[in-house]
């Protein structure tokens, strides 16, 4: 759920915009049928996770996380790094926020024919709701984590997530400015390799 990071980390090449955004909704058999740049991105998204989860200052973050929300703690942290990283957005870009969603959300609409029919139902409606802009408020946050509890077997997890994040805020703030550069630096030194 964490579409604003993912986003951001794509660049501005379309291809891995797409890919990176259909990385959690689509099975290996459908993202095999994609076209071959699009799986690119798809890579990406995967390469972001698997850094993402396996970094000692996110496990820091997730840890703290544990003791009130279970097994969900690694996932409320993937939204909450979107609520930072659009609270932080200036450090990370020189691009307002509103133009970066708005080059992004045409992107998605030009290839709206590569998606699978309910995200191309869903997507027009999360362009109308502005939802990259909207995670960077604590209504967007609450939002999100609403939505994710819907759809979770345990959604007792779910509840004061924003709690944990306000109680702690200026950890999870600090962490992430320390993570996330390394993030964009993992993902630049794909990038050049996967060009070789």
């Amino acid at each position: 759920m964490n579409f604003l990071a993912h986003l951001f980390l794509s660049g501005n090449e379309e291809h891995l915009i797409v890919g990176n955004f259909l990385g959690d909704f689509l099975s290996n058999k459908e993202i095999a049928n994609l076209p071959r740049p699009i799986e690119e991105g798809v890579r990406l998204h995967r390469k972001i996770d698997s850094f993402t989860d396996q970094h000692p200052i996110v496990k820091i973050g997730s840890k703290r996380l544990q003791p009130v929300h279970g097994k969900y703690a690694p996932v409320i942290l993937d939204v909450f790094h979107d609520f930072l990283l659009a609270n932080n957005w200036e450090k990370y870009s020189t691009q307002l926020i509103e133009e970066f969603a708005g080059g992004v959300y045409q992107v998605l609409q030009n290839h709206l024919h590569l998606m699978p029919d309910f995200l191309q139902e869903r997507l027009p409606l999360m362009i109308a709701d502005d939802w990259l802009v909207r995670y960077g408020t604590e209504d967007g946050l609450r939002f999100t984590l609403s939505r994710l509890k819907l759809r979770s077997s345990a959604p007792r997890y779910f509840d004061n997530a924003v709690e944990s994040l306000q109680k702690d805020y200026h950890l999870f703030n600090d962490e992430f400015n320390r993570f996330f550069p390394e993030a964009i630096a993992i993902v630049k030194d794909w990038d050049l390799r996967s060009e070789n």
